[in-house]
């Protein structure tokens, strides 16, 4: 097994210990940040690092194999979808943010899968899905920071550093949202050939 692909594996193996990290009440904050929330926070970079880096060790070594095909947008999607479940449990984000990531990845994920069916062609990302992509790890990082819930700032008395960045992370996380929207469609669109016969 090939580096980029180990480094692959080790991002999946880096979930459970953020979905555990809560469950331990560690005691204390740092910043004014929950200490639970900076570990969360400092493995997810860790495992979003990987990401970027599995890809490029892949492609530079010429190390692309199938099972690094198979499992990289697996473990990009457990980690985002793991990641936002624990937020809506922390009452930091609202569960229809989480569904409609969720049934934007089923949608997509299908769409590739038959593609491949069909041809053996995979439909390329888009540029509303690299937005999603970097808006979406932006926004996971800056709600498990944010000491207050998604878009609190409209009904709540916050001032100062709280205010502005709850506003920034409320729209960081919908900018994510209506990118992952866009690039949703733009695959059924580009897609939609697929479903001729």
């Amino acid at each position: 097994m090939n580096l980029a692909n180990k480094l692959t594996i080790l991002r999946i193996i880096l979930v459970p210990i953020i979905v555990i990290i809560p469950f331990f009440n560690i005691n204390g904050e740092f910043l004014n940040i929950p200490i639970t929330n900076c570990l969360i926070v400092t493995i997810f970079i860790i495992a979003s690092i990987t990401d970027k880096l599995d890809g490029y060790i892949a492609r530079s070594r010429n190390q692309i194999t199938t099972f690094g095909k198979f499992l990289d947008p697996i473990a990009d999607k457990i980690l985002v979808i793991s990641s936002m479940l624990i937020l809506v449990e922390m009452n930091h984000l609202p569960a229809w943010i989480s569904i409609i990531i969720i049934m934007r990845e089923f949608i997509v994920s299908g769409y590739r899968l038959i593609a491949v069916q069909k041809g053996g062609n995979v439909i390329a990302a888009n540029i509303w899905g690299k937005l999603k992509t970097v808006t979406q790890i932006l926004a996971i990082i800056a709600a498990f920071l944010d000491n207050n819930s998604f878009a609190e700032f409209i009904s709540h008395d916050l001032s100062g550093f709280d205010l502005y960045f709850n506003i920034f992370t409320s729209l960081l996380m919908i900018i994510s949202v209506i990118a992952a929207i866009l690039s949703g469609w733009t695959y059924i669109k580009n897609g939609k050939d697929l479903f001729k016969d």
